[in-house]
């Protein structure tokens, strides 16, 4: 570690240590530091950041302050130190300096899956049609890591399968790693107190707990008791004061109910700090292209999440709708790739077709395989950030890019072709974008207003 990395770590430590001390007082010079560090990067991050700390009108002025009454000070500490200093200022400087001597994409953050077992049995759910006997083992891991911290890479995300079903690697992975922050997608039903206990000791693990809406709904899904079972880890994360938040994936069934008011509300009263809305992807032979939303259901979501997001102190997360935040398809290595259970490397977590394997290529190999670099040299897909995945809104984008450089199905049990998948999404691409011009047209009017006068 560098003497200028020692001395920002200690900094921001130290800050911290001195917030607590008084948090009202002492939050902006918290900013002041960032200012002082980031040389001008990321400034709309801060000037958000700036305004939920100082504007009492803001949504996130009350949740500024629950980060820091209900979250354990060593955890805050720790996840801001490895989020702000290693994945930002430090691991942001390290990527850029890879893409521009290889021209190709170097990941933000990496997805793995590390097994394809559950312990549930979800309708519908894509992860189940691997099986449950892939596996990356602890090694597997661990190097993949390795290879990504020296890529500039702090940032790893657990998918699956049921990750919880390895915990115990899991901690050990986060011990090893303890500059890196690990989030994770879970059902929540294998959260138990020695389990919120090993996260208190940690310190650098955050659950993102899978609902699919209200009690009907989730155990339709996932089977009867689970809603409860997830609750009661909610309320034990909640007690222990450890950071979590909540996944959701919106489709023609259900997206009124889980972007309700109500729904919202329930996220914040259970302790959640973040929700991750998904759009329903058609992946899988067996999938239901009816489940998909119409335009104006999507657009309802687009709607109410954009609302909540000026009154409820929650941070939302939509990934389908927020592409003009990340400048359109993040996939392909440009922000994040997956890893699954067999070592494949995908460009998406939703993109199940590979031209590399993690046991027989290097990260970056992978990177610069003839499949990841069609991604990067196809980025962004559409002008239009309402439409910025090479499958769901551009299907003939990804015909192209699987045929071009023979990438295969790394679905184990009933490989899917190309063909079959994007035909899914032609009638969807074309029914939304209509839609999706409307909407493009409208905010870019808006912006050049607010130009225009000076805001």
């Amino acid at each position: 570690m560098s003497v200028s990395t020692t001395i920002k770590k200690f900094g921001l430590e130290t800050v911290f240590k001195y917030l607590y001390k008084d948090p009202e007082k002492n939050l902006p010079k918290l900013m002041d530091w960032a200012d002082k560090f980031s040389k001008g990067e990321f400034s709309s991050q801060r000037d958000a950041i700036r305004a939920a700390i100082s504007d009492p009108d803001s949504a996130y002025y009350p949740y500024v302050r629950h980060m820091i009454q209900d979250v354990d000070p060593e955890v805050l500490t720790t996840i801001t130190v490895n989020f702000f200093i290693n994945a930002n200022l430090i691991g942001w400087k390290k990527q850029e300096e890879l893409r521009n001597k290889y021209n190709c994409n170097i990941p933000w953050a990496i997805l793995l899956d590390p097994t394809s077992a559950c312990n549930l049995h979800c309708t519908g759910c894509w992860a189940a049609e691997y099986g449950n006997k892939l596996n990356l083992s602890f090694d597997e891991i661990d190097d993949i890591i390795r290879q990504g911290k020296d890529m500039g890479v702090y940032m790893y995300i657990y998918t699956g399968g049921e990750p919880l079903v390895r915990k115990a690697d899991i901690i050990k992975l986060c011990e090893k790693h303890n500059d890196c922050i690990f989030l994770c997608f879970t059902n929540g039903t294998l959260i138990d107190e020695a389990f919120a206990n090993e996260m208190l000791r940690v310190k650098n693990f955050v659950p993102a707990i899978s609902l699919e809406g209200f009690e009907k709904a989730t155990d339709s899904r996932r089977g009867e008791g689970v809603f409860k079972k997830v609750l009661n880890a909610m309320e034990l994360l909640k007690t222990k004061k450890l950071l979590f938040g909540i996944s959701s994936c919106y489709t023609s069934a259900n997206y009124d109910s889980i972007t309700s008011e109500a729904y919202y509300d329930m996220m914040i009263n259970s302790g959640a700090y973040f929700v991750w809305y998904f759009h329903y992807m058609p992946v899988g032979n067996d999938a239901s292209p009816e489940l998909m939303p119409t335009p104006e259901q999507r657009y309802t979501v687009y709607k109410r999440i954009r609302d909540y997001r000026t009154r409820k102190p929650l941070f939302a997360m939509d990934f389908q709708n927020d592409a003009e935040f990340v400048e359109g398809c993040i996939a392909g290595g440009r922000r994040y790739l997956h890893i699954n259970a067999n070592g494949d490397v995908d460009p998406c977590v939703f993109v199940h077709y590979s031209d590399s394997n993690i046991r027989e290529k290097t990260l970056l190999e992978s990177l610069r395989s003839p499949l990841f670099q069609a991604y990067h040299d196809g980025q962004p897909f559409n002008e239009n950030m309402m439409q910025p995945c090479p499958m769901l809104e551009n299907p003939e984008k990804l015909r192209a890019m699987v045929a071009k450089t023979g990438a295969k199905s790394t679905d184990m049990q009933s490989p899917e072709t190309v063909e079959h998948l994007c035909a899914k999404c032609d009638s969807y691409a074309a029914c939304w974008k209509p839609k999706a011009e409307e909407i493009w047209e409208a905010r870019n009017a808006k912006k050049a207003a607010e130009t225009k006068a000076g805001k």
